[in-house]
């Protein structure tokens, strides 16, 4: 029977006694290009109300976003387990935006896994994750790229830690 539940750790109760358990902590990499200017307020407000849902949510470890050229925009998000990150994109702003990609983006994919540290990823393992492993969603317009994840990486580095934002300057 699971008691605690904190980042890296869970204390379990197996057998006569309660042990310490090291866990996998979920991470979360998205990158969303948006394929016409006339998308990005609406695209813009979702973010900043997704961005908020995460912060406050059970089970996030941090939450990154950057913007990047040409309308492209990436997140890494580092959650306690698979559950809380699903709890968060199922709900909320999070939900609301999800099917409006499809008509906004030329390119979006995201890419999951499992890592001891509580710690986002450091840019280049996020982008070569996506690149390798990455799941292209569908949308409506897709460009040529998209299918193939024939991307570049980010043009500045992904901030790092809980609910930092870059900004490209």
């Amino acid at each position: 029977m699971l008691f605690i539940l904190a980042a890296g750790l869970r204390l379990d109760s197996a057998g006569d006694g309660l042990t310490w358990v090291k866990t996998m902590n979920f991470v979360s990499v998205t990158r969303l290009r948006i394929r016409k200017w006339r998308f990005v307020p609406g695209f813009l407000y979702l973010t900043l109300l997704s961005l908020i849902q995460a912060r406050r949510a059970e089970g996030n470890l941090g939450t990154s976003l950057q913007r990047d050229s040409h309308l492209t925009f990436w997140t890494i998000t580092v959650w306690r387990d698979e559950h809380a990150m699903r709890a968060f994109r199922n709900h909320g702003a999070h939900q609301r935006a999800m099917p409006k990609l499809r008509e906004w983006c030329d390119e979006a994919t995201y890419a999951h896994w499992l890592q001891e540290s509580g710690e986002p990823p450091d840019p280049a393992t996020a982008f070569e994750r996506l690149v390798r492993e990455g799941i292209v969603s569908r949308v409506n317009h897709p460009s040529p790229d998209h299918a193939s994840r024939n991307f570049p990486p980010p043009r500045k580095s992904i901030s790092r830690g809980t609910g930092d934002v870059a900004r490209e300057g």
